[in-house]
């Protein structure tokens, strides 16, 4: 018996890709790879700190989608533009779903491995991302508060002021209802939007009349996208919860805060919450 083996023949130095570039590559020039691969630091020797930098890094990059996905949402709601509001949730969807499995390489950390460097990072925490506040802002959770941490960064801080003092994709979505002809109590709609959104029945009843009707209607379309992706938010959250809990059980979180009972607070928060309510009225 013969056994035939084939390898991918060198390309020649004739070949268009091998012809040296003039300066960077084109695509390093594009995506800035090399900047990237830049960023990690470790401070340790721990085997299981750089992994730790990655996912967190990845993580920030998801943020940054997603975020920009929802403003373009909201701002299509705000044109009366649901196809291209859909789009741009569906688009967020997806990317939601690669940023709960980006918890993979650090998800099964030992107490004793996350030691290896936790003390390394000393006041850190994903608490203080302000990438994932600008999610959070656009989920309609506001904190003024949360705000004023980041006031030692100026274009940080101001990024956040006008993510606070802008109305949510949320708040956008019962505009936009509203203009269909459903009946958004008036206080929903010209509530503070400084303010943390909180479940009205009002809206419960917007969204069961949309639930009981035609199967087929956009908007009940629409509520099952926002569904998703209240779900994948969640789960993202939950998630966090289980990694810390094995990680490093019911210590006091870096920053100083309660750690894993703060996570755990922040995962029962419900995102777009008369979506859920609204399934037991149907």
């Amino acid at each position: 018996m013969t056994h035939s083996t084939s390898t991918c023949p060198d390309l020649s130095t004739d070949d268009p890709l091998t012809q040296p570039f003039q300066g960077s590559s084109p695509y390093d020039s594009y995506v800035h790879a090399s900047v990237l691969n830049s960023l990690q630091h470790p401070l340790t020797e721990a085997a299981d700190e750089m992994g730790f930098l990655v996912t967190t890094q990845v993580m920030e990059l998801w943020f940054t989608l997603i975020a920009h996905e929802w403003r373009v949402a909201r701002e299509s709601f705000v044109k009366d533009d649901l196809d291209a509001a859909m789009d741009a949730l569906v688009r967020s969807r997806r990317a939601l779903h690669a940023l709960n499995a980006s918890w993979a390489p650090i998800s099964a950390l030992t107490p004793v491995q996350f030691n290896g460097f936790r003390a390394a990072f000393g006041k850190a925490s994903g608490f203080q991302s302000a990438m994932y506040r600008h999610l959070e802002f656009l989920l309609g959770q506001k904190s003024a508060a949360l705000v004023r941490a980041h006031q030692g960064d100026p274009s940080v801080h101001e990024a956040l002021r006008e993510a606070y003092r802008e109305p949510s994709l949320y708040d956008e979505v019962l505009l936009f209802l509203h203009r269909r002809g459903l009946p958004v109590p008036e206080h929903v709609r010209e509530r503070d939007v400084t303010a943390s959104y909180a479940a009205d029945e009002g809206v419960v009843e917007v969204w069961r009349r949309i639930y009981a009707g035609p199967q087929h209607d956009p908007l009940l379309a629409l509520g099952e996208l926002l569904t998703d992706i209240a779900e994948l938010v969640t789960r993202w959250r939950q998630d966090h919860v289980m990694v810390v809990r094995r990680a490093m059980g019911a210590k006091q979180g870096s920053a100083g805060s309660a750690g894993l009972a703060w996570l755990e607070q922040r995962a029962a928060h419900m995102v777009f919450p008369e979506l859920w309510a609204a399934r037991g009225d149907v």
